[in-house]
């Protein structure tokens, strides 16, 4: 990936974002986005892939992403992640072990970037430390909880349930994401996505 400088109007959008884990103060801020950088993704270029360590978590301007492993030569569709969501192999970018994942780009996506190694002088700069500190652990919390969620779904529903779950909660995924993927994510056929889909269409309102 090609790392540039990121443009004022994008560092507003992700100053916007962060706030649900931390706020900056000007001076906190004008610090932090020197660390920062923009990047791009091609349609199915990937982020990272298994057996590399992760050298940056991301935050998505625009565009989506599909977080996927392989066995027995077959991918396996774990999460999404779309425009205002952060995106890494979190802990390869934690731990500085190989990833046993890949995050692909669904469509052209646009990146701002904090390395690890630029995480690690934040933590400790004596304005920046406390405040990231602060972020490492929600951001800890925030792929935990999902982990959680995703896990709990696939032992407490069935597929139609986690279908109507995702229409309620995740509908952007369906007009985004390739159906094909959407049914793999769904632990699923695409014939029985298909199924699902009909079904509920002609199910009477109540």
């Amino acid at each position: 990936m090609i790392k540039l400088p990121p443009d004022p109007a994008a560092l507003l959008v992700f100053r916007k974002a962060l706030e649900k884990f931390v706020t900056f103060s000007e001076e906190e801020w004008r610090l932090f986005v020197q660390y920062v950088s923009t990047s791009s993704l091609k349609k199915k270029e990937h982020f990272a892939r298994e057996g590399e360590i992760a050298k940056y978590i991301g935050f998505i301007l625009t565009g989506s992403v599909r977080y996927y492993h392989i066995k027995d030569g077959e991918e396996i569709t774990g999460y999404f992640s779309f425009d205002g969501e952060l995106v890494s192999s979190y802990k390869s970018f934690l731990t500085r072990q190989p990833g046993t994942g890949y995050i692909q780009a669904l469509e052209p996506a646009t990146l701002l970037l904090i390395s690890y190694h630029d995480l690690q002088d934040m933590l400790n700069h004596p304005l920046l430390a406390y405040k990231m500190e602060r972020f490492g652990r929600l951001t800890a919390e925030y792929y935990l909880c999902c982990y959680e969620e995703r896990i709990s779904s696939f032992i407490t529903q069935t597929p139609e349930e986690r279908y109507q779950d995702l229409v309620s909660k995740e509908r952007e995924i369906l007009q985004r994401v390739p159906q094909h993927y959407i049914a793999n994510f769904l632990g699923i056929t695409p014939v029985s996505l298909s199924r699902i889909r009909k079904r509920l269409l002609f199910q009477p309102s109540s």
